[in-house]
């Protein structure tokens, strides 16, 4: 099938001609394709669905690893963290990302079982205590495994299954909702990498291939969301085009949710001449807002207080706007 390997032990199938999508199997919605904006199937994570298109979803992001990009060891003891997981319910995250590998770039590989050791005493206590779906941040098989047998209900990979496509196979089995991510590729070189000519077409294309590997490997449509990967192998140019045009994925995928997650990336520090991460809260919420009016449907965020107020004026913005288009 034209796989081939790429050091160290990726599987990467951006190379493929994806195979032409099914039709939702929510007929209804064809009427809407050419619209972005308008309602998308619910989204199916294991026994049980979120909506979509109602309001814009807040994921809180859950690093417990001790050199995240944004908050370095703040979380990674198991007390903080679990602690900081309720503060982010308590504020209105709609799911909790539990992360145990930084995929900053030049961030130190780490393996599944240390990932194992460090994320799956957070997700299960969290699927004891909430009822808030939790999603796991890896690029592992064998990491989602032991995560949706812990209680996770999601899988989120920055990958989009070029690095395990077995992930697809876990997902498929468990009936878990699953995230594929736009990347190029590794944390070790994505910074190094050259601009593509045409970012959107890049992005498009390598989404259509993981939707495609997902679906062959059998996750059902309805429980894949898709990410455009702010700040994973493209220029600060770029991620700023792209949330500029998410419309354009936002037409290309009709029946597939799209998450985005700009929250402190380096391109915002980088327009705010160089703020650190500690002074990004304010660019952070002006490119969510940007993003959920040209129809982002979660967004993933640090601070998720600052968040759930933005996405309530967005959809308030959002909604004013579809009415003065229908009448």
């Amino acid at each position: 099938m034209g796989k081939r390997l790429v050091p160290p032990f990726y599987f990467c199938f951006s190379s493929l001609s994806p195979s032409p999508l099914p039709r939702s199997p929510f007929p209804l919605y064809d009427l809407h394709r050419m619209s972005p904006s308008t309602l998308k199937p619910e989204w199916h994570i294991l026994g049980r669905t979120l909506p979509i298109g109602e309001r814009t979803l807040v994921m809180g992001v859950l690093n417990v690893t001790p050199d995240s990009f944004s908050d370095g060891s703040q979380f990674s003891s198991f007390d903080r963290a679990l602690e900081h997981a309720e503060q982010m319910i308590a504020e209105g995250a709609d799911i909790i990302d539990v992360g145990g590998e930084s995929t900053r770039p030049g961030a130190t590989p780490v393996s599944a079982e240390e990932e194992v050791r460090r994320v799956i005493p957070i997700i299960e206590q969290l699927a004891a205590r909430s009822s808030v779906p939790i999603s796991v941040d890896t690029t592992k098989a064998l990491v989602a495994r032991a995560a949706l047998d812990a209680g996770a209900a999601i899988v989120n990979d920055v990958s989009g299954l070029r690095f395990d496509f077995h992930i697809a196979d876990e997902v498929a089995k468990s009936g878990a909702g699953l995230v594929l991510m736009h990347s190029r590729g590794t944390p070790a070189t994505m910074h190094k990498l050259p601009p593509v000519a045409d970012i959107m077409e890049e992005v498009k294309g390598s989404l259509r291939t993981s939707v495609a590997m997902a679906e062959r490997r059998g996750v059902k449509s309805e429980s894949i969301v898709i990410d455009p990967g702010i700040g994973f192998g493209k220029s600060q140019e770029q991620n700023i085009e792209v949330i500029a045009k998410l419309d354009q994925v936002a037409r290309a995928f009709p029946d597939f949710p799209i998450l985005i997650g700009t929250s402190r990336k380096s391109f915002i520090g980088h327009l705010l001449h160089d703020a650190p991460v500690t002074e990004r809260l304010y660019g952070s919420i002006a490119s969510i807002t940007a993003a959920i009016l040209r129809g982002a449907d979660i967004v993933r965020v640090h601070d998720v207080k600052a968040a759930a107020e933005t996405v309530k004026l967005a959809d308030a913005i959002r909604g004013a706007s579809k009415s003065h288009k229908l009448a």
